[in-house]
């Protein structure tokens, strides 16, 4: 063999991977078709959240006049200096993880595409290379539906090399994708236009907390359109004319740019897994075991391209699991997570563990804790009381079973719930502790005094 282990792709559960290998004296190779760092440094976490900042600013610069700050002026977006600053931080990240893999004399980089020849060996540019261990992190990319190939349209990535601000900007999806680029483009001066084929935007969320998104996009400025059936788009005299269906009658609507965020597929398809015995589902996510591996047993798949999460923490977690698996005494396993996200809109989405949704779904019983950021003395003081708090509880056994928080700082305390959870802790260790005042997670304790059942 030419490795100990062989690693498609540098993401998020990759890279750490390859540094743990060859920590324990294994040689390792390490294959990458694209740019070093995957979808969370070149085209998601780092010059998305980049972009988030800016917007955000943009945002405090005009709207703050309430609490006595005025701007006297026009508020200026120069979207090729926002473009400037992220690709600086994207190129700083690639240059990190480029020295950390090759300085590791056990790591050797190859660059180029993997297709697999058989259960033990890959072909990168003409060249074979076996081991026996091999693990998969190849992630996703952007799903693009029928009735769109045809015309120029931007996905999630391509969006990020703009240099201009859209004058319309027309949104197909209204899941994270859609809402954060929405929000962000709609504070840089675009006119946005939201269309999502389903009667709520981030439909895995309550009804109640789905309201208050589409409340806040609309009061942020962007035209919501639920019930959509997007139809297709064709271009005409330099114009986008994008068709849709909604309340049984067809729409058209003419815009500069087209964002397209509906939804991602793992890129498994030309790794040439037909030449190995990988089992994959019917949408194409190679299917895993509960320590990753795969139904071939000396390959593992990490990160999105296993459908089992499409996050950067996720993916890190893969790699946290693998590791385990392979290195330590106290194992870790998928089923040992907790689900756990954020949408990066404003203010944030954060969300841990089940739902109300979920919950009646399990037919568990269940109580429920809430407040409105609207009684939230911090948030009264911040000028930022929109949204609201939920804190789910089992009844029989106190345990948490899940908490929902859409307001300002939500995505950082999320993870005052997210611990208690992971230590097995009731939710009456988070109602008996002391918070420092004054700030949003003091009234954590507090809610969780009254409760009523689901």
């Amino acid at each position: 063999m030419d490795f100990d282990a062989i690693i498609i792709g540098t993401g998020q559960a990759g890279a750490p991977l390859a540094q743990s290998l060859a920590n324990q004296g294994q040689k390792v190779a390490i294959i990458e078709k694209n740019h070093l760092g995957g979808t969370c440094i070149n085209v998601g976490c780092t010059p998305t959240k980049a972009y988030v900042a800016s917007a955000r600013r943009a945002y405090m610069a005009g709207n703050s006049s309430t609490l006595g700050v005025a701007i006297k002026g026009e508020v200026v977006i120069d979207l090729k200096k926002i473009k400037q600053r992220k690709d600086a931080l994207v190129l700083e990240s690639r240059k990190g993880l480029e020295e950390m893999l090759t300085k590791n004399k056990s790591i050797t980089l190859i660059h180029g595409k993997a297709t697999f020849v058989d259960n033990h060996t890959v072909a990168v540019n003409g060249k074979e290379y076996a081991a026996p261990k091999i693990f998969i992190n190849v992630g996703a990319r952007p799903r693009i539906p029928d009735g769109f190939k045809e015309v120029p349209y931007l996905t999630n990535e391509s969006i990020l090399d703009l240099e201009k601000i859209p004058e319309h900007l027309v949104i197909v999806g209204g899941g994270y994708i859609g809402l954060e680029f929405g929000q962000m483009f709609r504070r840089f001066g675009s006119k946005v236009t939201l269309l999502e084929r389903g009667d709520k935007l981030l439909k895995k969320e309550d009804g109640d907390i789905c309201d208050l998104i589409t409340e806040i996009m609309e009061d942020s400025g962007l035209a919501v359109q639920l019930k959509s059936n997007c139809i297709g788009a064709k271009l005409h005299q330099d114009l986008l004319e994008i068709s849709y269906r909604c309340n049984n009658k067809t729409e058209t609507l003419k815009a500069s740019h087209l964002l397209l965020a509906t939804g991602r597929i793992p890129n498994t398809d030309d790794l040439g897994l037909e030449n190995t015995d990988i089992k994959r589902s019917r949408q194409g996510y190679i299917k895993v075991e509960d320590t990753l591996q795969t139904s071939v047993s000396h390959i593992w798949a990490m990160g999105d391209c296993n459908g089992e999460g499409a996050f950067t923490h996720t993916a890190y977690n893969d790699y946290q699991i693998v590791n385990s698996q392979l290195f330590l005494s106290q194992k870790r396993f998928l089923s040992d997570r907790f689900t756990c996200y954020a949408a990066f809109i404003d203010p944030p989405l954060a969300r841990v563990g089940l739902n109300q949704a979920d919950i009646k779904k399990k037919g568990l019983m269940a109580r429920v804790s809430e407040i409105p950021m609207s009684k939230i003395a911090r948030a009264k003081e911040m000028g930022e009381t929109k949204g609201k708090l939920k804190i789910f509880h089992e009844v029989d056994t106190d345990s948490i079973l899940g908490a929902t928080f859409l307001g300002v700082g939500a995505d950082e305390y999320i993870h005052t719930i997210i611990d208690q959870m992971y230590a097995g802790a009731t939710y009456k260790t988070v109602r008996d502790a002391i918070h420092i005042h004054p700030t949003i997670s003091e009234l954590l304790p507090t809610m969780l005094e009254t409760s009523s059942e689901l």
